[in-house]
């Protein structure tokens, strides 16, 4: 059978056998599933028959959740989460034993800083960090006998490094490694990972995928043994599971997932070239403008747009830069990313302070850099906030 198109997938995968059908996959809000009789219990227990025994590790709701993510980042198989970070938590759980070493980019979210740089200490293992991630050499010196497996963010958060992507999958392949890739802030309206080489994929569906700052959520996409391996045992007994209604919500952000990314590519590209001409701008890390050094992995990396996440440098301080965001009117000043509404932070002072001065340095993190996440709005409303803001410092 031919395979359907990223719109059709988006709005129709994973969604059948229900009686009676709906047009919106029902849901399932409940803990638990009777049985008919001891045997079935057994039998669905085992995984001998199909079926569904409790909710913290399956429920028919999530599930055509995890098939509809699976069918749109080209995996067999995906696991759903309660977060973002749970969904890295359970993979990095689930690879590493003791004593193992994952080697990663500096360059990702602050709490999967905080889990590889602190949390892996607490499990026994520990990360290698790769400071300079655009050099393939730097990932290979990096890389010892412990290591279990390659972990990036591209394009990351905040400071919009991109990877090349087969590039690092090749060098993943000649070390016998999988390569997991954090496709948050592309999504796969814009980047497929496992096409380019990649074998799983992560996200925080609680960003794009949901759409709207409705729900948590994470999820992995990888092979259908993986995802059952870690379904018959971390879940069970770490309990991060993703509930039903939060996977009803995410559904239903699929479903325009594809045309509102293509809206934040082309405001962010918008914004980003305005800000690039302003004098009060010192530099605009945003991978669409032909002047940023990531652009030219555009072709390489087959990526269809660079999404909504941006940040800027301003020529001032920290007090210039609060002052900035305290003067915007249409962009909402919260931690979060990836939602309809255009949303404005400080990631040296919320989302990657923990971070520390030092660490943040390596990652070109600086407290006058100030991060957006471009909205859907209309652009003109946005380029008209931004410059009565920066007028103010």
């Amino acid at each position: 059978m031919t395979k359907k198109g990223f719109n059709t997938r988006a709005i129709h995968a994973g969604h059948s056998g229900f009686k009676p059908d709906s047009m919106t996959t029902p849901l399932y809000q409940t803990v638990a599933y009777p049985f008919e009789d001891a045997r079935e219990a057994a039998e669905i227990s085992r995984g001998d028959k199909p079926g569904f025994t409790y909710g913290r590790w399956d429920n028919p709701t999530v599930q055509v959740f995890e098939k509809r993510m699976a069918a749109l980042e080209n995996t067999e198989g995906a696991i759903a989460a309660s977060s973002g970070m749970a969904a890295i938590f359970l993979l990095t759980h689930h690879l590493l034993n003791p004593g193992d070493e994952v080697v990663s980019s500096n360059r990702v979210y602050g709490g999967t800083f905080g889990l590889f740089d602190t949390g892996l200490k607490k499990m026994g293992s520990k990360v290698n960090w790769v400071i300079n991630p655009e050099n393939s050499d730097a990932w290979a010196a990096a890389i010892t006998p412990k290591t279990k497996f390659l972990f990036v963010e591209t394009p990351s958060n905040p400071a919009l490094f991109v990877a090349d992507i087969p590039a690092l999958a090749k060098l993943a392949k000649a070390h016998n490694l999988p390569l997991v890739v954090d496709n948050t802030i592309a999504t796969p309206a814009l980047q497929s990972p496992i096409d380019l080489g990649a074998d799983m994929v992560v996200h925080s569906t609680t960003k794009y995928i949901c759409g709207n700052a409705s729900s948590l959520g994470g999820i992995i996409c990888c092979p259908k043994a993986f995802a059952e391996g870690i379904r018959q045992n971390d879940i069970r007994y770490l309990g991060p599971s993703m509930a039903p209604f939060n996977a009803w919500l995410n559904l239903n952000g699929l479903e325009t997932l594809s045309l509102r990314m293509e809206k934040h590519s082309s405001n962010a590209l918008v914004v980003a070239n305005f800000l690039e001409k302003h004098p009060r701008v010192e530099s605009v890390n945003y991978p669409g403008l032909l002047s940023n050094p990531y652009n030219k992995l555009m072709e390489r990396n087959k990526i269809k747009g660079f999404s909504s996440l941006m940040s800027i440098v301003i020529k001032g301080n920290y007090d210039d830069a609060t002052k900035f965001i305290d003067s915007l009117q249409v962009f909402t000043h919260a931690t979060h990313l990836g939602t309809c509404k255009s949303i404005v932070t400080h990631p040296a002072s919320t989302t990657h302070s923990a971070m520390g001065e030092v660490e943040m340095r390596k990652a070109g993190i600086s407290p006058s850099m100030i991060r957006f996440s471009v909205g859907i709005e209309d652009v003109e409303d946005l380029i008209s906030d931004m410059e009565q803001a920066l007028e103010r410092i």
